[in-house]
């Protein structure tokens, strides 16, 4: 039997018929270092990038333990931002498509506690919270974790960046001692360790470092007052469907987005000041490829997992090595070649020559040529996004989206991309010539009985 093949694990049956729909045959390395250990209920801590497959690797960790007949809470995974708890509870709901009644419930801040608290009353089997939110149930007593059996840190070494160590400590508190805990963090500093510590019992360390060689790394030396005309010439010189510029600061992505936008590029900026509903919106845009480029700070974009992400570009150089390593990361997935570009002004050369100790290898310095814009060479994105009022409240799936676009509107369905499903709305990514089409039907057109309004982002 292949060892790494999901079938050599004791999976249940309706998660390895899902996983073989979802065509997920080999596991990653985080996977087949993890699940065997977290199957036989060990505690692990876990070094993994995101992208790495952390997500499945605990998702079925969870999902293979879980009573569905018990309506308590087993299992809390607690994330550092909204952005990556939803995209874990996302993403376990597909893992959990062909089990009955799993009940998946996101508790973060930025929307009303009060749905959330209603929800509660009904119980959920599993948890993705933020800890600040968490805490806040805790207190008001809406959250009951007696029955816990198994928590997971996702990306702990940015929680703790963040100052939520009191918020985790206060969780931990009123969970069972006797639970399974996963720690898992893209880095390993002093306060993980000790953290492991406080939390884990005998835990199994696990290390996974890919590197990627297909990602071409290259740095240019600037002056700063030509950083915004590098930035739009390099994107201008490499046209792609999905670039992701990283700036240290929300000034400075808000100032970047309004400048790439005046230049007649298509750029969407996501930092820490967007509501939940606007930071949502942004993702999906981006995600599916409505939008063709990402301007981003890091905190904002950690847990970010778009696949096939074409080109990296650090608009400002981070001072820290390892965000460096991160953000370069994102490109060249799953084999696919990369590029990843860097601007440093020349009093941030020091910055360069700490990523290159890092790197271990020479840094790649290459000269821009002329920084005049070919308009011809700006990629307009082919999709739209439109927003429907209905949403999982609703019981509505993608299916029936699908099914009233094609069925009743008449459009094609190659015209058709991502669907996005919230508790409230939906986010259809649609060919812009039609547009009008569906906006037309939607005047008076309905979903499952119910009448649905719909606009353009």
């Amino acid at each position: 039997m292949d060892l790494l093949s999901f079938s050599s694990l004791p999976l249940k049956k309706p998660l390895l018929d899902n996983l073989q729909l979802m065509e997920f045959s080999s596991m990653t390395p985080i996977q087949a270092q993890s699940l065997p250990l977290i199957l036989t209920g060990k505690d692990v801590i876990a070094k993994a990038k995101t992208g790495s497959g952390k997500t499945v690797a605990f998702g079925l960790g969870i999902l293979s333990k879980l009573n569905v007949e018990q309506f308590t809470t087993q299992a809390l995974v607690i994330c550092p931002t909204r952005e990556l708890a939803d995209q874990v509870a996302n993403e376990i709901r597909r893992l959990a498509r062909l089990m009955n009644n799993v009940k998946v419930l996101t508790l973060c801040g930025g929307v009303p506690i009060g749905p959330q608290i209603g929800s509660l009353e009904h119980s959920a089997h599993i948890i993705i919270g933020t800890p600040g939110r968490l805490v806040d149930h805790l207190q008001r007593q809406s959250l009951d974790l007696s029955h816990l059996n198994l928590l997971v840190l996702d990306e702990a070494d940015r929680m703790l960046e963040m100052g939520f160590e009191d918020d985790i400590e206060r969780i931990l508190t009123n969970s069972p001692v006797s639970r399974q805990t996963l720690l898992f963090s893209a880095t390993y500093p002093d306060n993980i360790m000790q953290m492991s510590k406080r939390m884990q019992n005998s835990p199994e360390m696990i290390s996974v470092d890919e590197q990627n060689n297909e990602i071409e790394q290259y740095f240019y030396e600037i002056d700063n007052y030509q950083r915004d005309q590098a930035l739009a010439k390099i994107i201008n010189l490499n046209p792609c469907e999905s670039t992701i510029v990283f700036c240290n600061t929300k000034i400075a992505c808000q100032e970047v987005e309004a400048y790439l936008n005046k230049q007649g590029f298509s750029a969407i900026a996501l930092h820490g000041d967007l509501e939940q509903k606007e930071r949502e919106q942004v993702l999906f845009q981006f995600a599916n490829k409505s939008r063709a480029i990402l301007v981003a700070t890091d905190v904002a974009a950690r847990g970010l997992d778009i696949k096939e992400l074409d080109v990296v570009i650090n608009y400002q150089i981070t001072p820290d090595p390892e965000v460096h390593v991160h953000r370069v990361g994102r490109t060249g997935r799953a084999g696919a070649k990369g590029l990843a570009v860097t601007l440093v002004a020349t009093n941030e050369i020091q910055r360069a020559n700490m990523i290159e100790e890092v790197l271990n290898s020479k840094l790649v310095w290459q000269t821009l040529p002329n920084l005049t814009i070919d308009s011809a060479n700006i990629v307009q994105p082919n999709m739209q996004t439109i927003c429907l009022t209905i949403g999982r409240k609703n019981k509505i799936r993608p299916g029936d989206i699908l099914g009233a676009l094609t069925k009743d509107a008449n459009l094609d369905g190659k015209n058709i991309g991502k669907i996005n499903i919230t508790e409230l709305y939906t986010y259809v990514a649609i060919h812009h010539n039609t547009v009008k089409q569906m906006l037309t039907y939607f005047k008076d057109g309905k979903i499952k009985g119910k009448t649905v309004r719909a606009r353009k982002l």
